[in-house]
């Protein structure tokens, strides 16, 4: 039986942006913004990525203040121990009861250089501590130009499901890169496009069942006016979102996006 349905997943990702008690102020007031409209907000999940300094903080207020947010971090090392300066383990984020990992982000791959095979790597080495990779794959002006829409992105998806388990939990962000950080996200006809094509791939990697339930995120420019419009579309099950994920008011009407989805 291919299971059709799938919980929307909001994600911010703060980048590296807000202290360890800027942390505590944000999720505190997001959290406060979200009971007031509870009713709109609690079928979606709501993930966090802070940054590594920030992790335990959030951890620890979201524990002990029964606050129903995942917690997430932006990246992992493809190794799990050892003579690593600067890395962070999957086992330690695990111990930390972080349940997501960003991969493949377009700012690891652009300034870190990361290729499509270390993206590989750090997808294996989520999964080997019990965590749900979000794998980013996107393509940059130029590649759009020369290649469309779909073809970089497909291609990047298919190295980092190489040897993933038909039955892992994973989810896939769309994030085109000319749209990152520019205010022009792509329209919501273009993120279906792709989503689509996103979806086809795990189906041919990982089989039907796996394509029907993993979710597939659009980034890029995501916004409280615009989010709507994304979520209408099939193949579209949330957002990762950049800045409007500092500001608690926006990230909680984004968060809150099905009560403008019949508009």
């Amino acid at each position: 039986m291919v299971l059709t349905t799938r919980t929307p997943f909001i994600a911010g990702n703060w980048k590296m942006n807000l202290d360890h008690l800027q942390a505590v102020a944000f999720v505190q007031k997001l959290h406060w913004t979200l009971k007031d409209a509870k009713h709109e907000s609690d079928s979606v999940e709501v993930g966090l990525f802070p940054p590594f300094t920030d992790l335990r903080t959030v951890q620890t207020l979201l524990d002990a203040d029964k606050i129903p947010f995942a917690l997430g971090a932006q990246d992992l090392s493809t190794k799990d121990s050892g003579a690593y300066t600067g890395e962070v383990s999957g086992q330690f984020l695990a111990k930390l009861d972080a349940k997501y990992v960003i991969i493949g982000h377009s700012e690891r791959r652009e300034y870190h250089a990361e290729s499509d095979e270390v993206v590989a790597a750090k997808v294996q080495a989520a999964l080997r501590h019990g965590l749900v990779p979000v794998i980013c794959v996107g393509e940059t002006a130029a590649d759009l130009e020369e290649f469309g829409a779909s073809a970089v992105p497909v291609g990047q998806l298919e190295v980092a499901l190489e040897g993933v388990p038909a039955d892992a939990d994973i989810v896939v962000a769309y994030e085109p890169v000319w749209a990152i950080g520019s205010g022009q996200a792509a329209t919501p006809e273009q993120a279906q496009e792709v989503c689509a094509k996103l979806r086809e791939v795990v189906a041919s990697k990982l089989g039907a069942d796996a394509a029907a339930r993993t979710r597939v995120l659009y980034g890029g420019s995501v916004k409280s006016s615009n989010i709507a419009s994304f979520m209408r579309e099939p193949d579209v099950d949330g957002a990762l979102v950049g800045g409007a994920s500092l500001v608690a008011d926006e990230f909680a009407a984004i968060i809150r996006f099905q009560k403008h989805v019949g508009v």
